[in-house]
């Protein structure tokens, strides 16, 4: 069998150096060289000829990190691999996976086609924003999900009479998993935008009086959507409200909009960097998870087992 090499883009090194560390490897030798004009030249220097390779790049802040993740897999075909896996722990552009106007772009099949023919041959994600966008790639696709993080520590907050809710109709499905699993209510916020970052209503369908609320999403971006959802649910009797969001992008105002917040508390996990630290915030990692997966693909063993 091949070895597993595990090789890490610039956002994702700190991420990529627990993901070896726990699956047992060294992080492979890679240099990102740029020219003054900012052009990326990744350089590997290890022999990777015949080896099953992982790169590991969050597509956050997306252009340039998206760019050098090619880049890299395109190097690391020409140096022969036997199997290129993209590592996208953040897969930019998901929230475009549909053409819902006129006369815009579907961005994450765009994407799909460029690590396509940047030649990787598997991608191993967490949390896509739409399940579907599984179906852009004409090659396996390991999606992961972050019920196996956040569960533990809900169990651990040990709340008493708790109760799920979703931030905006789209996550109904992803909050209902929650539910489920610890038989417990469920609540919408519905909310209507005026554009993009900006909300003009919301309403809260269910009762969520004398009960602490648990949000559940896959994106906290500006935060302005789960601050307005926890003010409301607030409103509406709750006890307390706690966010938990796979991925945290925190553009804009967003730490100060969560600061000034009813959230008691928003959880994520590490697939973007932190940006800073923020007392409202908690950081779990996604390393244990990933160092997983990544052994069962490459003794060719299910991942079933990392679900709920």
């Amino acid at each position: 069998m091949s070895a597993v090499k595990i090789f890490s883009g610039s956002i994702s090194h700190q991420l990529a150096e627990q993901i070896a560390e726990h699956y047992g490897a060294p992080l492979g030798k890679l240099k990102i060289n740029k020219f003054s004009d900012g052009e990326m030249a990744p350089e590997f220097y290890e022999s990777i000829r015949g080896e099953d390779v992982f790169l590991i790049n969050a597509t956050c802040a997306p252009s340039d990190n998206l760019m050098e993740l090619l880049l890299m897999a395109d190097a690391v075909r020409r140096a022969s691999a036997c199997n290129i896996t993209a590592v996208i722990p953040y897969f930019g552009y998901a929230r475009q996976d549909r053409k819902d106007k006129p006369r815009v772009a579907i961005g994450a099949k765009l994407v799909a086609n460029l690590l396509t023919a940047a030649g990787f041959q598997r991608l191993m994600t967490l949390d896509l924003h739409a399940g579907q966008i599984q179906g852009f790639f004409d090659f396996p696709v390991d999606h992961l999900d972050a019920t196996a993080l956040f569960v533990p520590y809900i169990k651990e907050l040990d709340l008493g009479k708790f109760m799920f809710a979703s931030a905006d109709v789209g996550g109904v499905g992803r909050a209902r998993v929650y539910a489920k699993h610890f038989n417990k209510e469920l609540a919408v916020c519905d909310k209507h935008r005026v554009r993009a970052n900006e909300i003009a209503t919301m309403q809260v369908i269910g009762d969520v009086a004398d009960s602490h609320v648990i949000l559940i999403d896959d994106i906290v971006d500006t935060g302005g959507t789960l601050c307005r959802a926890a003010e409301i649910i607030m409103e509406k009797g709750a006890l307390s409200v706690r966010a938990f969001c796979t991925h945290g992008i925190f553009s804009g105002n967003a730490f100060q909009t969560i600061a000034d917040s009813a959230l008691t508390e928003i959880v994520v996990s590490d697939s973007i960097p932190p940006k800073e630290y923020h007392p409202k915030i908690k950081v779990l990692s996604i390393a244990p998870l990933f160092a997983k997966a990544i052994r069962r693909v490459h003794a060719q063993e299910s991942i079933s087992t990392l679900f709920l």
